[in-house]
C-alpha cells in the first residue's frame, strides 16, 4: 500500500485507513521498531488495569498496603 507524507509541526506522518485501524484494535498509541529494512507499527495488546492484581499481591506481601494512621487533630473545630 502507497502512502503520502504529510506535514505534522514540525514532522511529518502518515494517514491509516480507518479499515485498518480497526482490524488490528488500534486505539490510541502504536509500537514502532526501527528496523534494517524499514519501520514495523504493531498495535499495543494492553488490557486496562492488566498486572494490577499481580502488583496488589506483592504490595500486600510486602506490608505496602495498610493505611498510616490518621494523625490525631487535636481538637480542631471546622467553621462553616
Amino acid at each position: 500500500m502507497l502512502v503520502s507524507l504529510v506535514p505534522v509541526g514540525n514532522s511529518r506522518g502518515i494517514r491509516l485507513p480507518k479499515i485498518i485501524l480497526d482490524g488490528l484494535s488500534v486505539k490510541d498509541k502504536m509500537e514502532m521498531e526501527v528496523t534494517e529494512k524499514g519501520i514495523m507499527l504493531s498495535p499495543i495488546k494492553e488490557s486496562p488495569r492488566e498486572g494490577w492484581t499481580q502488583a496488589f499481591c506483592d504490595m500486600h506481601r510486602n506490608g505496602e498496603d495498610i493505611l498510616e494512621e490518621i494523625p490525631d487533630s487535636g481538637g480542631f473545630e471546622w467553621e462553616w
